[in-house]
This record gives C-alpha cells, structure tokens and sequence, in this order.
C-alpha cells in the first residue's frame, strides 16, 4: 500500500526528472543557435576550445540588468512587470522544486517582458544597449584571456543565462566564435514570452556545451571554462581546464581544494560588493530587482 511519504517521494523524482529534460533542451536548444551562427566560418581542426560565463567574468555586473534598463528606458515594460518577473526569479532562486506553481510561474516570466517583440527588434536594440551600457565593464584580463585562446587558433564562445541574442552580440563585439544563452521562443520572428527548456543555468550550460562539443568535435579534456560562480561547477568540471574568474566564495575554496587557477580582476571593495549581491539571487533575478530599485530611486 502507497504511503504519503512514498507518492511525495515519486512526485520530488519526476519533478528532478522534468528539470533534467528541461535543461538538456535549453543547452541543446542554444548549442544549436551557436551552430547556425558559425556554420559560414571557416572550419577549425583543433579539438580544443575555451568557454566563457558572462556576468562578473566577462563583464562587470550582470548583463541582464544593463539589458532591462536599456529596455525599459525604450518603453519595453513597465516598472511592475519587472518587478513582478524579479519576485518570481527570485522565488524559483531560494525555494527551487517545493513549490511547483512558482517553479513553473519564474520558467515562463523569465523573458516574458520581450513578448510581442520581434527577434529583429530585440538584436537591433541589443546593439544600441551593448555600446551604451556594457562596452566599458568588459573586464581587461579576462578578455586578455579570451584572446590568448583566440591566438592559439582555439574557439572562444561565451556561455551564459542571457538571452541568446544579446550574448552573440557581446561574442562578435569582442570578435568571439560565438554564443551560448538563454533561448527565447518565437514564431514567424515574434516571441512568444516563453522559453524553449529553462534559462541556460547551473546544468543547463554543461548540457549546451557537451551538445556543442559532439557537434564541434570537440575533445571537452582538452578544452578551457572560466566562471565566476560555484552555480557553474558542472561547466567547470566537464572540462579539463576549468579556472575560477572573480569567484565567489564557494567556487574559490573549491578552487582552492583541487588546485584551479584562479584570476581576480576586481579590487576589495568590489569583490565585496559583487559577492554580496551574486550570493543574494544571482543571475536574471539579480539583474531585475538592480534595474527596478534603480529605475524607483530616479523617479523620488
């Protein structure tokens, strides 16, 4: 006879499960947007390559909320739909699989704010925010980095929870292979508001990268990952040369433990700061509360 504690336990495993499949679509989805964007490149035999997190290893701060802003200042959304999209990211963040509804609500808000926009519009104005907003928080050492793998005739893709569109614009600004990210559905070039899988997070960039790898060719014992974050581990680990970029504070005591190189391009203060904040929500949620306080201290 089924107990309580059993149908509980059946539930907690199918919905591990629905996370699983949902992250191996969402890296399997972006890998194959990498793959359409170089397929007219030229062609790479070396089976090494590096990848790239985004937010405070790439670029100071998170992406997102430099993207949100920039949106919000075009009349993307309200002030109350970040908000909203912020509370559920934030939910999703601390409460995770014990509150399926709000599992479910923080999937579907998270790019909910570009629904109804075309996939053009969001490129077009994407380039606008880079050179307005992100251009100057590139950080100089990691993008030294990048380029000691580009002069090694290695390929350099970024690797990040930022919608797809505007982490290849960040890749091309800085004359990268390519980009990994958070893949929005669209149909006839219109987005729909929800995402194909879940955000390219945690797993899900270990998912993209081995899908890119298989189709790459790509020997991922060779190849290179720099990340700022412990939610990035199983990225770090997948390869054979992982380094700890700006970490926090669990990736650089496990750094620490298994002999990792570990870059910090920050001063004290803002390692402090940066830390705080990341350890807080982290990722998108992070980068929708930022804008909305912002955006409610310029209006007092």
């Amino acid at each position: 006879m089924s107990t309580a504690r059993d149908r509980q336990r059946r539930r907690d495993e199918l919905r591990r499960k629905d996370l699983q499949r949902r992250s191996v679509l969402a890296g399997e989805a972006s890998a194959a947007s990498a793959e359409v964007e170089s397929a007219l490149s030229t062609p790479n035999e070396k089976v090494s390559a590096a990848f790239f997190d985004v937010d405070n290893t790439v670029m100071q701060g998170a992406s997102i909320f430099h993207l949100a802003r920039g949106l919000y200042r075009r009349k993307f959304f309200t002030t109350s739909d970040i908000v909203g999209a912020a509370w559920k990211q934030a939910y999703f963040r601390f409460v995770g699989v014990e509150n399926p509804e709000h599992v479910e609500a923080a999937r579907n808000s998270a790019l909910s704010f570009i629904a109804g926009h075309t996939v053009r519009e969001l490129q077009e104005v994407g380039e606008e925010i880079f050179d307005e907003a992100m251009s100057d928080r590139i950080w100089p050492g990691t993008r030294a980095l990048a380029q000691l793998h580009l002069d090694q005739g290695e390929r350099v893709w970024l690797v990040t929870a930022a919608p797809v569109e505007i982490a290849q614009i960040i890749a091309r600004k800085l004359g990268l292979t390519g980009a990994m990210g958070t893949v929005a559905e669209h149909v006839d070039g219109v987005y729909t508001g929800q995402l194909v899988g879940d955000m390219l997070h945690g797993p899900a960039k270990a998912e993209a990268v081995k899908a890119l790898a298989a189709r790459e060719g790509l020997d991922l014992s060779q190849c290179a990952a720099y990340s700022d974050s412990a939610n990035d581990l199983p990225l770090l680990q997948l390869v054979g040369r992982p380094c700890a970029v700006n970490p926090d504070a669990r990736l650089r005591r496990h750094a620490k433990a298994h002999g990792w190189p570990i870059r910090d391009y920050r001063t004290g203060r803002k390692a402090a700061r940066v830390g705080f904040a990341a350890g807080l929500v982290g990722g998108a949620a992070a980068g929708a509360v930022a804008a909305a306080s912002t955006l409610r201290e310029k209006r007092r």
